[in-house]
C-alpha cells in the first residue's frame, strides 16, 4: 500500500534545522508498525497540486498552524479533496489540523476553542480501537498535543473513539467514508514536543514550561501508530 501524506504545515523555522519534516515523522511512525508501507508526499503548504483522490490507495493529512476556517487558498480544495476521497472509499487519516479538516469536510463543526491552548501530554479515554488491533484496546492513551481549535460537533454517524474532558471529540471513526482522525500528535517524539513548546513560549506563557514537564508522563504514540497502520491495512484497496 502507498500512503499519500498531504503536508499542510511546516516545522517552525527556529527549530526546523534540528528535526525532520512532518511527513518524515509520519513515515517513521507508520513504518514502525508496517515496514512494507510505501509513501509519497503532496505539499499543499508549498503550493503543490492535489491529485485525483480516487487514484490513491490511502491518505494522511498532517497538522498545520492554519485553521479550517482560514482563507488560505489550499484549504477549500483540500476540503473538496477529502470529500471526494470519502465518496471514492479511499481510506483517510487526519492528525490535529487533519482531524479538524476531515470533521469539517464531512459534516462536522470546528472552532477556535474558548478553552484555549491544549499543550503537553494529554490522556484520553479510549472508547474503541480502529483497525486490526481492537482486541488489544487499552483503557487510555497519553500523547503529546498542540492545538487551539477543536471539533465541537462531529459529522453525522461518526463514532467517538477517544475523548477527554478537555477534548470530547479527540478521536473519530467516520461513517461517511473509511476514515479515522485524532486531535493528538503521535508523530511527535518528546524531544520535538519539548522544542516546539519552548519555541512557542511567547504565545503559551507559563503553559510552555508546564507542557514540557508533562512529557515525563510515559507516552503512547506507538499505540496510535499501530492503530493507524492497522486501520490502513484493514481498508486496503
Amino acid at each position: 500500500m502507498k500512503l499519500t501524506i498531504v503536508e499542510t504545515g511546516l516545522v517552525p523555522e527556529p527549530i526546523r534545522a534540528g528535526f525532520m519534516d512532518y511527513p518524515g515523522m509520519f513515515r517513521a511512525l507508520v513504518r514502525a508498525s508496517d515496514p512494507a508501507m510505501d509513501f509519497e508526499t503532496v505539499s499543499v503548504i508549498k503550493g503543490e497540486t492535489l491529485p485525483d483522490p480516487a487514484s490513491l490507495e490511502a491518505i494522511l493529512i498532517t497538522g498545520s498552524p492554519a485553521g479550517v476556517y482560514d482563507d488560505d487558498p489550499w484549504i477549500g480544495p483540500l476540503m473538496d479533496f477529502a470529500r471526494a476521497a470519502a465518496a471514492a472509499a479511499v481510506p483517510q487519516v487526519g492528525i490535529c489540523f487533519g482531524h479538524q479538516l476531515l470533521a469539517e469536510a464531512l459534516g462536522g463543526k470546528v472552532i477556535k476553542s474558548p478553552k484555549g491552548w491544549g499543550v503537553g501530554r494529554h490522556t484520553y479515554e479510549v472508547l474503541d480501537c480502529p483497525g486490526l488491533v481492537a482486541k488489544n484496546c487499552p483503557k487510555t492513551v497519553s500523547v503529546a498535543v498542540s492545538h487551539q481549535d477543536q471539533v465541537v460537533i462531529p459529522p453525522p454517524g461518526a463514532d467517538v473513539i477517544a475523548r477527554s474532558d478537555f477534548t470530547p471529540y479527540a478521536g473519530l471513526n467516520y461513517a461517511n467514508g473509511p476514515a479515522i482522525s485524532f486531535q493528538c500528535h503521535p508523530e511527535f517524539d518528546d524531544t520535538y514536543s519539548a522544542a516546539l513548546y519552548t519555541a512557542r513560549a511567547d504565545r503559551l506563557g507559563p503553559a510552555a514550561a508546564q507542557a514540557v514537564t508533562s512529557l515525563a508522563v510515559p507516552g503512547d504514540s506507538a499505540i496510535v501508530g499501530k492503530w493507524i497502520a492497522g486501520f490502513l491495512k484493514s481498508h486496503a484497496r
